[in-house]
């Protein structure tokens, strides 16, 4: 299973969109081999959460998976429509498929501004660190480090 994973995280990276973007930045931190893996873990994740919700995904590009699922019914026996113009043909044209694909780079980039605006404020922090003085830091100036009766 993380043999196909890994497989489709590769096919993942190649064209634009967000899981381009997140490879790209484990890359330069990690290295490709282990930023292929974790992309191939979110596939895994975003995977589980759409067929939970019963959702698709929102960065497909919805004339190649037209394509994709005709040639699936031609495989299973339905019928050939050669010479037969149908409803939503120029739907594999040039101009459609640049547009889709400009919309997956547009996704692409508000996810590196969106990682690069986290990477300014920083990530935002819980539990006890998260109140200056308190358990994140050291006593000062003589204060002791615990209660000195007890409840």
């Amino acid at each position: 299973m993380r043999h196909t994973l890994v497989e489709a995280a590769w096919a993942a990276v190649r064209s634009p969109g967000p899981l381009r973007a997140f490879y790209e930045r484990v890359r330069a931190r990690r290295g490709a081999q282990v930023a292929a893996v974790a992309t191939a873990r979110k596939l895994a994740h975003l995977f589980w959460c759409l067929l939970v919700r019963q959702q698709d995904y929102a960065f497909g590009q919805p004339s190649l998976t037209r394509k994709k699922i005709r040639a699936l019914e031609l495989a299973t026996g339905a019928p050939s429509r050669k010479g037969q113009v149908r409803p939503g043909h120029g739907a594999r044209t040039k101009q459609i498929r640049d547009a889709e694909r400009a919309l997956a780079t547009q996704a692409e980039q508000a996810y590196r501004r969106t990682i690069a605006d986290w990477k300014a404020v920083g990530p935002a922090k819980a539990g006890a660190g998260v109140t200056p003085g308190r358990a994140s830091q050291t006593p000062s100036k003589g204060k002791a480090a615990r209660q000195t009766t007890s409840p």
